[in-house]
C-alpha cells in the first residue's frame, strides 16, 4: 500500500517475461554481495540496551537474536545527525523464510531519552511513511515533532529493506526508470532483493529490532504508509504489540486500483475546499468563484502546460503533470497551504512562472528525466509496493481502470491514472490483494485519520481500526485539512502522547475540532 503520488510511467511495452527472473536475478546476487553475508554478527563491546528483553523472536538463529548486540556509536552521515544521535547497525535473515541463509544490514539512528532511566518506557520506533522514506535521515529532519516523547522513551528510526543504507533498491539512472516501464532496470540492478523487501519482511525486522532495543513489546509510531507496516506488525505479532500509533492511515480493505480511486477523489475534494476558500477571502482567486470554475480553469492551464510547460527556475520546467501533483503537495500542508497555493497558482496562470510550485514538483519534474535521482526513494517505492500487491492487472482491466481514476477527478485524474499502471509486468508475484491487519488479542492500537486528509482519505482510518479487531483498533478523528494532524492539532497531539506515555486510549468516538469544524 502506498500512501505517496503515483509515479509517472508510459504505456506498457514487452513483458519482461521469464528471462529476467531466471537469468538477472542470478548475475544480481553476484553483484550484491557486499549487502548480502552469510557470516554471523560480531559482537560488541557495548552492552546491547540498558533494558533487557525476554522474548526473542522465534526460529530464528541465536546468532542473530541472544548472539547479536546493537555495537551504538556516533553517525556519520546524515550530517544533520552528527550532533546528538548514534547509529548502528542490525543483522536480519535476507529471507525469513529460510532465517539460517544470508543475512543484511538494517540501518538504525537513536535519539536517546532525557529523562531518567526510572521513568523511561523503552524505545519508540518511528517509521515515516512512503514506502521509500528513510528513516536514518527523518528522524532529525522531523525531530522537533516528537520531541517531547523524549522524555520517556529513545526514539528509534531505521531504513527499511529497500531503503537508504538498507539494500537500496535500484532501478536505473533517471527517474522515468523506476517506472512500470523500468521493470527490466530493476530487476537488472536489484533483482536479486525485489523478493525480500515487502512490508511483511520489514514487519520481521520490527520485531527483532523490538529484542535488540531490549523491550518485551513494540512501541511505536507509523506515519501514512507506516500504518500499514504497524498494522502488519500487528497482525504477525500480535502478543509483542505494546503502544502503537497509526496516524493518517491506509485504508487495508482496498487494493491497489482501489487505493487510486479513492485517493484521486480526496485530492479532488480538499481542491474543491480550497477553490471554495479561495473565492471567498482572496482578492483576485486565480481559480475563480467556486470550485466548478475552477476546475475549467485547471483544465484551460493544463492543456497550456501540455502543450508548452512553464518554465520553473534552475532550468526546470512545469507540465501538466507537474501541476497536478505541486498542486496535491500544498494542499497535503491544510489550511496553511492555501493561501501559497493561491500565489503561486497566479504567478503562473497571469505570468507563465512555474518557480513558486516548482518545490511541489522537485521530485517529479519533467527537467528531471535525465538527472541522477538524489536518493532512491521512487524506485523503492515501486518495489515495496509491488512486493506487497498481488495485483497484476491485464490490458482491459488497466484500460478500464485508468478510465474510472480519470473520471473520478476533473484536475487530478489525468496525472493520477498513470498510477494504474505501477506494477504491470513486475517480474514477481506480490504477496497479496489487500493488507492483513486482523491482530485479535493484542494491546489496544490507536488509529488517527484526519476528515480532510487529501491522501489517506478519512475511510481508511475507520477501515483499520475496524479491520485490526474488536478491542483492538480505537478510532480518534480529527476535523482537519492535510495529510497528517500531529503535532499540528493540539487535541490529536494531547491524546496521542498521553496514549504514549500511559496506555490510556481515548473514549470511543472521541472527536479532535480543528480547521474543518
Amino acid at each position: 500500500m502506498s500512501d505517496a503520488h503515483p509515479i509517472r510511467s508510459r504505456r506498457p511495452g514487452l513483458s519482461v517475461g521469464a528471462r529476467i527472473i531466471a537469468g538477472v536475478v542470478l548475475a544480481a546476487i553476484g553483484a550484491l554481495g557486499a549487502w548480502l553475508q552469510y557470516d554471523a554478527p560480531g559482537r560488541s563491546a557495548e552492552p546491547r540496551t540498558e533494558f533487557t528483553a525476554n522474548n526473542p523472536p522465534a526460529g530464528l538463529p541465536t546468532a542473530l537474536t541472544t548472539g547479536q548486540h546493537l555495537h551504538w556509536s556516533s553517525c556519520t552521515a546524515p550530517s544533520t545527525a552528527r550532533t546528538g544521535y548514534d547509529c548502528a547497525t542490525m543483522k536480519a535473515p535476507l529471507d525469513y523464510r529460510k532465517p539460517e541463509g544470508r543475512t543484511i544490514d538494517v540501518a538504525l539512528i537513536r535519539r536517546k531519552a532525557t529523562g531518567p532511566n526510572a521513568r523511561r518506557i523503552g524505545s519508540l520506533v518511528l517509521n515515516f511513511g512512503g514506502p521509500g522514506v528513510s528513516g536514518v535521515s527523518g528522524l532529525p529532519e522531523r525531530l522537533n515533532q516528537y520531541e517531547p516523547l523524549l522524555d520517556r522513551y529513545d526514539l528509534v528510526s531505521f531504513d527499511p529493506r529497500g531503503v537508504g543504507a538498507t539494500i537500496p533498491v535500484r532501478c536505473g539512472k533517471t527517474a522515468d526508470d523506476t517506472g512500470y516501464d523500468g521493470a527490466d532496470a530493476c530487476a537488472e540492478h536489484s533483482g536479486a532483493l525485489l523478493p525480500y523487501i515487502g512490508t511483511s519482511h520489514t514487519a520481521s525486522d520490527l520485531d527483532l529490532m523490538r529484542y535488540l532495543l531490549g523491550d518485551e513489546r513494540l512501541h511505536y509510531f507509523g506515519v501514512s504508509y507506516g500504518t500499514a507496516l504497524g498494522a502488519v506488525y500487528a497482525h504477525m505479532y500480535p502478543s509483542h504489540v505494546g503502544r502503537l500509533v497509526l496516524e493518517a492511515s491506509v485504508d487495508p480493505t482496498e487494493d491497489l486500483d482501489e487505493e487510486q480511486v479513492s485517493q484521486v477523489k480526496a485530492v479532488q475534494a480538499a481542491f474543491d475546499r480550497f477553490a471554495a476558500y479561495c473565492a471567498a477571502r482572496i482578492r483576485h482567486c486565480p481559480t475563480g468563484d467556486g470550485p466548478e470554475e475552477a476546475a475549467r480553469r485547471m483544465a484551460r492551464l493544463a492543456d497550456r502546460l501540455a502543450k508548452k510547460p512553464a518554465p520553473a527556475g534552475a532550468g526546470r520546467n512545469l507540465d501538466a503533470d507537474d501541476l497536478a501533483y505541486a498542486v496535491s503537495d500544498h494542499l497535503d500542508l491544510g489550511t496553511d497551504g492555501w493561501a501559497p497555493l493561491a500565489k503561486a497558482l497566479t504567478a503562473l496562470i497571469d505570468h507563465n512562472d512555474g518557480r513558486p510550485l516548482r518545490k511541489g514538483a522537485d521530485d517529479i519534474g519533467s527537467a528531471d528525466r535525465a538527472a541522477t535521482p538524489s536518493d532512491v526513494s521512487r524506485a523503492a517505492q515501486t518495489a515495496i509496493t509491488c512486493a506487497d500487491s498481488s495485483l497484476r492487472p491485464g490490458f482491459e482491466r488497466l484500460d478500464r481502470d485508468e478510465a474510472r481514476v480519470k473520471a473520478a477527478s476533473p484536475v487530478f485524474g489525468a496525472a493520477w491514472s498513470t498510477g494504474v499502471y505501477l506494477c504491470y509486468d513486475w517480474p514477481f508475484d506480490g504477496e497479496r490483494a489487500t493488507l492483513q491487519v486482523n491482530a485479535d488479542g493484542a494491546a489496544p492500537v490507536l488509529v488517527v485519520g484526519g476528515t480532510g486528509d487529501p491522501i489517506t482519505p478519512y475511510s481508511g482510518a475507520r477501515h483499520m481500526a475496524r479491520a485490526l479487531g474488536d478491542g483492538v483498533g480505537v478510532l480518534l478523528t480529527a476535523e482537519e485539512e492535510g495529510h497528517g494532524t500531529y503535532p499540528q492539532n493540539r487535541c490529536v497531539t494531547g491524546t496521542v502522547d498521553r496514549y504514549l506515555r500511559t496506555g490510556r486510549t481515548p473514549a470511543p468516538g472521541t472527536v479532535c475540532r480543528g480547521s474543518m469544524s
